[in-house]
């Protein structure tokens, strides 16, 4: 998933830069609905954003995606739990997740949704769910009252609003969202999968420190790259310059403790890491078995050794003393 776009040309980077990060997002999507297709896990929407993999995934990519989608998902749900929906979901760099459509299904929508991108990204989901009813017949059920605002670049709704904003560029995230109604008196989780890799570690720690400050409570979930700095996340990192994609972010990579810290030292009071190895092995395990049946698995030092080389970290500051800091796998 995507950073948002660039429009101050005092950032780093150039449109060619973000381009290929936009590329990322549209890749991602593509091994998802690859796994949903083959039985990894079921998400019925994401047939209307994506179109189908040309090729077969490696069963280590399909396994990864699980592990991240499952991941995300579980601490998610605790935070909905643990605040009773009384809050709301800021997506960040949100590419075409559906994770609204299916928290409305399973009844756990929180007050209210927010997906952040780049105009183009927005522009796409939203010709998206304007065209086809099984995206927005979910919004339209979960709205209520009068204003309902809806155009190439944005679209708001009581529970759901989708904007174009530089995530890089916190102040004007900040006036984006609360023209969108955003409440910083609500506890706030803020979901960032893929994105601050391609910031500057100044840009990102802007970005968390904005987070850590506004809200009365909030927990920020990071899924991203970790041990770069071994010969196999070198390895990553040449084949994303072959596409002229390039890590602005990867110095916060380098370890567990390098992505913990950088949430320490922004504003959060307690902040923790695992690999996705870790992960996996939280994960219910009865259906770890089921999708292991799925595909032959030839090389698993290879999944291990990607999954070793990314990480979920989650930061709480909970000034409202909901207990957000027990949130765990």
């Amino acid at each position: 998933m995507a950073t948002a776009a660039r429009d101050a040309p005092s950032f780093a980077g150039s449109e060619e830069a973000d381009e290929a990060v936009r590329g990322t997002c549209e890749d991602a999507s593509i091994c998802k609905r690859f796994a949903v297709s083959i039985g990894y896990w079921k998400d019925p929407y994401i047939q209307y954003f994506v179109r189908p993999a040309k090729e077969r995934k490696a069963p280590e990519i399909n396994r990864g995606y699980y592990a991240r989608v499952h991941g995300v998902s579980q601490l998610l749900t605790a935070f909905l739990k643990k605040t009773e929906c009384n809050c709301q979901i800021i997506n960040l760099g949100a590419g075409m997740d559906t994770m609204f459509w299916r928290l409305k299904d399973e009844n756990l929508l929180p007050k209210k949704y927010f997906e952040v991108d780049f105009p183009m990204i927005v522009a796409r989901k939203i010709h998206n769910i304007k065209s086809k009813p099984p995206l927005s017949k979910p919004i339209m059920e979960s709205h209520s009252g009068e204003s309902f605002l809806i155009d190439a670049h944005s679209l708001d709704s009581s529970r759901y609003a989708i904007l174009a904003a530089d995530l890089r560029d916190s102040s004007e995230l900040d006036e984006k969202l609360k023209k969108f109604n955003m409440d910083t008196q609500l506890p706030t989780l803020l979901i960032a999968e893929c994105v601050l890799v391609y910031m500057t570690p100044q840009q990102s720690a802007s970005l968390l420190k904005w987070a850590a400050n506004t809200f009365q409570a909030a927990m920020c979930i990071n899924y991203e790259q970790v041990n770069m700095a071994d010969r196999f996340g070198q390895i990553m990192i040449e084949n994303l310059q072959r596409r002229q994609c390039s890590l602005a972010g990867v110095e916060a990579c380098k370890s567990l403790d390098s992505q913990r810290d950088r949430l320490l030292l922004n504003g959060w009071e307690t902040a923790r890491a695992i690999d996705m190895m870790e992960v996996y092995r939280y994960l219910p395990q009865a259906d770890v078995k089921r999708i292991e049946g799925l595909e032959f698995l030839d090389e698993k030092e290879l999944l291990e050794q990607l999954m070793q080389h990314y990480c979920i970290c989650w930061a709480v500051k909970d000034r409202c003393n909901l207990g957000l800091s027990n949130i765990t796998f």
